[in-house]
């Protein structure tokens, strides 16, 4: 299948606004609905949301093992069934009130792989259903612990109750939830006041587009090719034989390598795919750009 437009657009989403909202807007602007987002940010939040265009739809899953970076803000001796301000917040009554210099002893502990327990106010799934659908309700929601890495996790400031922090961390992590673990591990309370992502590996807040300057114009000239969204994985440009051979669905071989996943360009530096490393050692393209995979 042929689109008019293929790459990725990252946008500055405002608080306030979904990110389903945001792919809705890039693809009006383009007359598209190929159009898809890689890695939904909560409508309090801001900042960095990664437009997927056209044959990129099909790169969702290589975004999402880009590193995160967001700054937050929480507010200690207060609790909420969301973790943030979209539902009542209660106060402490006798809150204990850390040092900085405990809270970043504490934070020790949560730098690295850790096992978090995502927020009960998610759209993890539970029996089939969205854990922020039954907490709404009044359900009961249990979710186990899952691992996820933080790669950084420093503490740029701090006056009673208000913690900011800066993170780099793994897809699937909940800064909500970080904030909520390590308030705990200190004998208190927390919910995020406000929460930013400002990058989402290359990606950065500064050089996306905001979400109300994006027009017919604007979109098409601020689409960013399909290879900078898997700029992570090792590349390959394939000669005129290999990429026939690709194309059509044949499998390569190439001993030197042993990557699971490889970035096939053409002699342009236009991306034609993701080859995959089969059992066997070969390799397959898939998607294929140039046809129907």
């Amino acid at each position: 299948m042929r689109f008019p437009f293929t790459g990725v657009i990252p946008v500055d989403k405002p608080v306030g606004v979904s990110s389903r909202h945001v792919v809705d807007v890039v693809a009006r602007a383009l007359g598209m609905k190929s159009v898809g987002h890689a890695g939904t940010l909560d409508p309090l939040a801001s900042g960095v949301v990664v437009v997927c265009v056209g044959h990129a739809t099909k790169l969702v899953d290589y975004l999402h093992d880009l590193t995160k970076h967001y700054a937050a803000t929480f507010l200690l001796g207060r609790s909420s069934p969301s973790d943030d301000l979209e539902t009542p917040v209660e106060e402490e009554e006798q809150p204990v009130r850390p040092s900085a210099a405990e809270i970043e002893a504490a934070a020790a502990a949560f730098r690295g792989d850790i096992l978090q327990r995502p927020c009960d106010y998610s759209a993890v799934h539970v029996d089939g259903k969205r854990a922020y659908r039954l907490a709404r309700k009044g359900r009961p929601v249990v979710l186990e612990s899952k691992p996820v890495r933080i790669h950084r996790l420093e503490i740029t400031g701090y006056e009673w109750p208000r913690l900011a922090v800066e993170i780099e961390c793994s897809s699937g992590t909940f800064v909500r939830a970080l904030g909520r673990d390590l308030a705990e591990s200190l004998g208190t309370k927390a919910v995020m006041e406000s929460l930013v992502r400002t990058a989402v590996g290359p990606f950065s807040c500064v050089e996306s587009i905001p979400l109300d300057a994006i027009t017919p114009d604007t979109a098409r000239v601020r689409l960013l090719p399909s290879a900078t969204a898997v700029a992570h994985l090792p590349s390959m440009v394939l000669d005129s034989d290999l990429l026939a051979t690709a194309v059509r669905g044949g499998l390569l071989q190439f001993p030197e390598n042993n990557a699971p996943a490889v970035a096939a360009l053409d002699a342009t530096g236009q991306l034609i795919g993701i080859l995959k490393q089969l059992e066997s050692g070969s390799y397959r393209l898939r998607p294929n750009f140039l046809g129907e995979g």
